[in-house]
């Protein structure tokens, strides 16, 4: 097991990538503490992990809502000693033209991907300085880097939180705590899978891989940087993304 005893607080664990991430650390031996909009789908895998013999708690929470973060970090101390590792995931989206793209959702979308991060990791700082050390990983993405089309406020908070992430590396790294973002291209989730054929097949082209990720491969990603096996590494954004960032403007050839 590469997580032994650790305590880990997963945002946005109901689903996809963090549902994904808290079953592979509690097989790692972690104890999870899983916080989501969505309750009754973090109960759901709180009841799988439990039931295969693992430790795990659900909080319903708005990451936004920095009393209800707090909260959330509060009853994890309280509950288990500890928050060993913090995985800052939840995030939304919304597509619509730049030209027409309402403030509301800019807002939103902003409130949730970049200040929920903030606060969640704050919350788990301050915590982790008290008891000299831990590890904080954040989800970004690859429209961190680039400019996607019909989704500037979630480029624009990715690209933030590949910022933040390097800013609190460098201020936490006295107290024992690094900071790494993970940058994910496109990923087979519930959301990618509303995908019309034709977007799928036009953003499977750009991959040099030629698929989209699973999210079990995200997960595997963030294990490495909560293990041990990532005690020098911080700062870093690992792009796991099949080659797309690498690619530039690279565009699969046909097969046959």
């Amino acid at each position: 097991m590469r997580l032994p005893g650790r305590i880990v607080a997963i945002t946005g664990g109901a689903m996809g990538i963090g549902r994904a991430t808290a079953q592979l650390f509690a097989e790692e031996g972690a104890t999870v503490a899983l916080a989501d909009v969505e309750i009754d789908g973090a109960d759901a895998v709180v009841k799988e992990i439990v039931g295969r013999g693992g430790r795990a708690l659900a909080a319903g929470v708005d990451v936004g809502d920095a009393g209800q973060v707090q909260a959330f970090v509060d009853r994890v101390v309280a509950e288990y000693g500890r928050l060993d590792v913090m995985f800052a995931n939840a995030g939304i989206a919304h597509s619509a033209r730049f030209l027409e793209h309402p403030e509301a959702q800019w807002d939103r979308v902003l409130r949730v991907n970049l200040t929920g991060v903030f606060l969640c990791c704050q919350a788990a700082a301050r915590q982790m300085v008290k008891q000299g050390g831990g590890r904080i990983i954040t989800t970004a993405s690859i429209n961190g880097f680039r400019g996607v089309e019909n989704l500037v406020g979630y480029n624009v908070a990715k690209a933030g939180v590949i910022e933040l992430t390097k800013t609190m590396a460098v201020e936490l790294a006295q107290h024992g705590i690094a900071v790494n973002a993970i940058a994910p291209a496109q990923i087979d989730t519930r959301l990618t899978r509303t995908l019309p054929e034709e977007a799928r097949r036009r953003r499977t082209e750009r991959i040099p891989m030629g698929r989209f990720g699973e999210v079990e491969e995200v997960a595997r990603a963030a294990l490495f940087l909560a293990s041990d096996d990532a005690s020098y590494v911080t700062g870093h954004t690992l792009a796991v993304d099949g080659g797309y960032l690498a690619g530039g403007l690279w565009s699969r050839p046909p097969r046959g």
